[in-house]
Order: C-alpha cells, then structure tokens, then sequence
C-alpha cells in the first residue's frame, strides 16, 4: 500500500539492476546493507552474538529491497503484497537462529506497507555472501493501480 519512493536506487555491485518487472510481479536483486554503495556491516553472523547485533545491517538490506521494489512503479501505483521474502545469513556453521534475523526485516515491512508487507518467508544460512555481508535480502511483490 506504499507508493513511489523518492529514495535513490541501491547501487548495483555488478551487471545487474537493482529490480526487475514482468506485468504486476517485483522481483528485487538480492540486497546486502549498503549505504551509498558501502556496506554498513561485514563478518559472519556469531552464534556468541545477540541478534540485535546485527538488526541495523538488516533493516539497511530490507530497506534497500523495498526501496528497489517501490522505484519500480509508475504514478499512482502501489505495492499490494509482499509476496516472498527471502533472508541469507552470512552464519557461522554452529548459529540456528535465522529466523530470529528474518524477523527483522519482517517487521520492518510491516512497519513500512501494513499487513501487505508480511508474505511467504524463507531464512537460509548460506557458506558466505558479496563483500562478506552479513546478511542479503530479497522481495517478490505484486503491484496494483
């Protein structure tokens, strides 16, 4: 239910855009918690850790994947459902709380799009990522006039 964002696009690190559309379906690049292109946070993501350690770098992905999705619309257009929401840990191979991070960027498309904002969900440990983000994010979402 948001409409166009007056953000700039996240920076592409590579040969790719930040978003891409087919009809009514967003899909966003995979975002890692860059700020004007640098990122904000690196390192796996430490078992010994609180998650609150690593909220910021989150919200900074999540907010980059919205920001992408959101610059691909045409005046009076919204998103109108998040429909997939997909989080990659940077973990150490002993972490098992995922979900814990995922939450994260769930409430903060809730916070930012309502009860839209919250779709299907995936929090996948993954070996590493780009830079050695501790985390990267990624959206599907419908769109509607």
């Amino acid at each position: 239910m948001s409409t166009l964002n007056d953000q700039n696009n996240p920076i592409p690190q590579g040969n790719y855009v930040p978003a891409s559309r087919f009809g009514d379906i967003v899909y966003t690049a995979g975002m890692t918690p860059r700020k004007n292109g640098v990122l904000i946070q690196t390192g796996k993501v430490l078992t010994a850790e609180l998650a609150s350690a690593y909220k910021e770098a989150v919200l900074q992905a999540a907010s980059n994947a919205l920001t992408a999705a959101l610059n691909t619309l045409e005046e009076r257009e919204r998103l109108v459902q998040i429909l997939s929401l997909t989080v990659y840990v940077n973990a150490e191979e002993s972490f098992q709380s995922h979900s814990n991070l995922a939450d994260f960027a769930s409430e903060y498309l809730f916070e930012k799009l309502g009860s839209v904002g919250i779709g299907s969900r995936a929090a996948i440990g993954v070996a590493s990522l780009p830079g050695n983000a501790p985390v990267e994010i990624q959206l599907v979402a419908a769109v509607s006039s």
